[in-house]
């Protein structure tokens, strides 16, 4: 059986509602989360592309087939990485005073998240990817964004916003070198040249990362509609 066969159609059981193990066969030797674990220590090491299911069956020290009791394919086992990784996330913030600076500090988490486990860009927008732990967050977030009164559907929209704003800098950081334009020609950009011969003024109090979740937030959220209007 390969890894992206069995019951891998968009209409499958989401892993979530299955039992940890089919009913047949012999004792479990392994857990699911165990396996979980294992296939989250391949794609840390090695990549997303080293995780296949006969290589953690390899690093549990079983064979492919057996892991085929606990998952129908590779597709589950990513919607399992995807959601164990998202756990860390946790224990999440109380409010204390601005609903603002909670949400700030949930984007720098998802930030650090990621720079814990970069393979996790390549599959949190997937949808059958959404377990209960990214339910969890979801619903902390709505929780943190209640005393706002704009509309549920604005408060969705900036919290799938900062994720992906968060996910770009992420990739920004994952990047290998930093992006300049030394040596290049400049002659026929005349307002880059002139651009790059201004002074560059005084330093922002707050990163970029800061900066730009505060804009985004505050923008989508208090100039959105409220529930009312």
């Amino acid at each position: 059986m390969s890894d992206t066969s069995a019951s891998g159609g968009s209409d499958r059981q989401p892993i979530w509602s299955r039992p940890e193990r089919g009913s047949r066969g012999p004792a479990p030797a392994h857990s699911r989360d165990a396996i979980v674990v294992a296939a989250i220590a391949l794609a840390d090491t090695d990549g997303l592309g080293a995780v296949s299911m006969r290589a953690v069956a390899a690093a549990l020290g079983t064979g492919a087939g057996s892991l085929y009791r606990y998952l129908s394919s590779r597709d589950d086992l990513l919607d399992l990485m995807t959601d164990r990784a998202v756990r860390e996330l946790r224990p999440y913030p109380q409010v204390e005073g601005d609903w603002l600076e909670t949400m700030v500090l949930l984007g720098r988490r998802q930030l650090a998240l990621f720079g814990a486990h970069p393979w996790l860009l390549d599959v949190i927008h997937r949808p059958s990817g959404i377990g209960p732990e990214s339910l969890a967050w979801f619903d902390n977030c709505i929780r943190i964004l209640e005393p706002l009164r704009c509309s549920v559907s604005a408060k969705f929209e900036a919290i799938a916003m900062m994720t992906g704003v968060v996910s770009l800098f992420a990739r920004r950081e994952s990047a290998a070198g930093a992006f300049s334009f030394a040596g290049l020609d400049l002659a026929a950009y005349p307002h880059l040249v002139a651009a790059f011969s201004q002074p560059s003024g005084p330093a922002p109090r707050a990163d970029l990362v800061e900066r730009t979740l505060r804009s985004l937030l505050t923008g989508l959220l208090l100039a959105a509609p409220t529930e009312a209007d």
